[in-house]
């Protein structure tokens, strides 16, 4: 596959800017690869498209609000810093992209909030956007964490072009997010309500959690043509026991296994045995999945519908067929369903 299949054109007005009022009240596209058929529905009609005990796979991630605005010393510029990861709890060491990256240089500080509450000095250049910061603060860890996080905002991608709102905290937030450590959310789990969540659990169905800390390497572009040569950013998965022995018994038993999103498709075939089983994990992934490939544990999946030229885009495509895919995507904006992170959603049955 090549880079230019992957191009379509988007008309701006459908990127959604806003999530659905109600959780599971987003439109609902859904695509049937045997039957080859297309249907439009609300969200939480997903509810009959599955019979007891088949499983649902979520992400259990939950984001931090990674995006800073600081001010470098003696200049007085704004900078922009995107925490990516804690690299040392001890010495307050984060690995962060910075924008404008050529006015910072190691030994640079930088200063966020009145009365510079918070002060980072640039002690390595990783790579040409990257930098370690080392957050001088003199109160305990805990301390530490609230002021950085009290200072940060909800890190809605780019293409979302309005200013952060207070409600954007909760709404960017699965309701089943649990472990800190995502700078973006999972967003085919954002559909999902409390409402939905407890009549899904009374028809019967399984629920897996997984995690995998989201990354920026989601809306890293792909500057190849060649999708072989294309290279993820990796990102920290954990696979417990518990979600083994759920996704391997609805295998057994021969029951969907659906995975709720890319990050969870790409979890799930991160660490597979040869017999096709999910073995439990706790490492690093840069698993890259687009067509052809041969998928061994999710026989349905969610998704929302991707911006162009997108890593997520192209791992959708394998999963339902890329040609299907983009008859889909046709309909859609023609339908004028909302794309990215707020949008709607797709179940690929």
């Amino acid at each position: 596959m090549k880079l230019s299949q992957y191009k379509y054109n988007l008309p701006e007005e459908l990127i959604a800017k806003y999530p659905s009022e109600n959780r599971d009240e987003s439109r609902l596209m859904i695509l049937n690869r045997k039957e080859n058929t297309i249907q439009h529905k609300i969200f939480k009609d997903i509810i009959d498209y599955f019979e007891e005990h088949d499983t649902l796979v979520f992400n259990n991630t939950k984001v931090f609000p990674a995006r800073l605005y600081g001010n470098k010393e003696k200049t007085g510029a704004e900078i922009e810093v995107f925490l990516l990861r804690e690299l040392n709890k001890e010495q307050r060491l984060w690995d962060v992209l910075v924008d404008p990256a050529r006015k910072i240089r190691i030994g640079n500080k930088l200063y966020f909030g009145e009365d510079d509450l918070l002060v980072a000095e640039v002690i390595d250049n990783t790579t040409s956007r990257g930098r370690t910061l080392r957050f001088l603060f003199d109160g305990d860890y805990e301390e530490f964490k609230k002021t950085l996080y009290g200072l940060g905002e909800t890190p809605l991608p780019k293409f979302i072009k309005r200013e952060v709102q207070p409600e954007d905290r909760e709404r960017y937030q699965t309701i089943f997010a649990k472990y800190e450590g995502a700078v973006a959310a999972p967003t085919a789990g954002l559909h999902f309500s409390r409402e939905l969540l407890k009549r899904l659990e009374i028809k019967g169905l399984e629920f897996a959690e997984i995690t995998l800390h989201v990354g920026l390497g989601n809306f890293r572009t792909v500057d190849v043509e060649d999708l072989t040569k294309h290279k993820m950013d990796s990102e920290r998965i954990i696979i417990p026991q518990k979600a083994v022995d759920i996704v391997n018994r609805a295998k057994d038993n021969k029951k969907q296994i659906c995975a709720v999103g890319t990050t969870v498709m790409r979890t799930l075939e991160s660490s597979v045995s040869t017999q096709g089983y999910l073995k439990t994990f706790d490492g690093w992934t840069n698993k890259f999945v687009f067509p052809p490939y041969e998928f061994s544990v999710p026989t349905c999946m969610i998704s929302n519908f991707h911006l162009p030229l997108s890593t997520l885009l192209m791992s959708v495509s394998a999963f339902a067929g890329f040609d299907f895919l983009f008859e889909a995507y046709k309909i859609a904006i023609k339908e004028e369903y909302r794309f990215g992170t707020y949008g709607d959603a797709m179940l690929i049955l």
